[in-house]
């Protein structure tokens, strides 16, 4: 068992902000970056299915949003894609919960864990590829082997920098939405490396315990350089001791820093 626990330990995956479930989370996160030009506490929830061509966005949200902000934001993001959008306001029984002032808006477990030096390699190896081809791709590090698909790249080049790593295996790839489809928060791992439980990160306001509760987990977990466990209740006005409303303020300052939640939506928290 403890040898299963160091592998498990010693494995990660990234993506980059070219991969289609990043773009997806990209473009939720736009939307939220809407709502919240819109309002200073908006409530919004945003799905997004992208792929072939088609954009489908739907967003429960407490502003409206211009239609032709929303399709602005997809073209600049995914490019020219048809935009399928269903806006509808979000539940009264959610919005009566915040009535009177910032409080947890759902259930949630969450965990915090310091980042490992293999995930800080491999997260630095797919920023450094990235920012050369700026093209879907996907890196694996497990232990010494590093695995290495990018798309629209010359596998040469790669070869050069990582002589060691096994690039492209298949061969030369396109990839983007026209190959593959993409959605919302299907790349946890990805974004939250061992800090990942069940809740997405993307394409919510702030008063979502997935978005602030597993931010301030994180964090805490990094500077501590312990595990944080934590759980809360919907309509909790406190976790982990503190205001929920001062949790809110901490993951708005780390979405704010980073420059809004597309921003954040790229990489996640690794």
């Amino acid at each position: 068992m403890e040898d299963f626990n160091r592998k498990v330990l010693i494995m990660f995956e990234k993506v980059n902000p070219g991969h289609p479930d990043k773009v997806a989370d990209r473009i939720a996160g736009a939307l939220v970056d809407l709502a919240y030009k819109k309002n200073e506490n908006p409530r919004i929830a945003v799905e997004v299915l992208i792929g072939h061509g088609v954009c489908h966005l739907i967003a429960e949200t407490s502003v409206t949003l211009d239609k032709a902000d929303i399709t602005a934001a997809v073209h600049r993001i995914a490019g020219d894609l048809a935009v399928d959008c269903v806006e509808v306001p979000q539940d009264g029984h959610l919005a009566d919960n915040q009535a009177d002032g910032v409080r947890c808006g759902d259930n949630g477990i969450f965990k915090g864990m310091p980042v490992t030096e293999e995930q800080k390699k491999l997260s630095k190896i797919a920023r450094d590829i990235f920012s050369v081809y700026p093209y879907d791709g996907k890196y694996i590090l497990d232990g010494d082997r590093l695995i290495i698909c990018q798309s629209n790249a010359e596998t040469q080049h790669l070869r050069e920098i990582y002589p060691d790593a096994e690039i492209n295996p298949l061969g030369d790839w396109t990839g983007g939405t026209d190959v593959d489809t993409g959605a919302t928060n299907r790349k946890l791992g990805s974004d939250m490396a061992d800090s990942v439980t069940g809740g997405g990160l993307h394409g919510k306001d702030l008063s979502k315990a997935d978005v602030s509760v597993n931010i301030y987990a994180f964090l805490k977990a990094q500077k501590t350089g312990k595990p944080v466990t934590l759980c809360c209740a919907i309509g909790d006005d406190a976790v982990d001791g503190r205001p929920y409303a001062e949790i809110v303020v901490i993951a708005r300052n780390y979405i704010s820093n980073l420059g809004g939640f597309e921003k954040f939506a790229e990489w996640g928290l690794v």
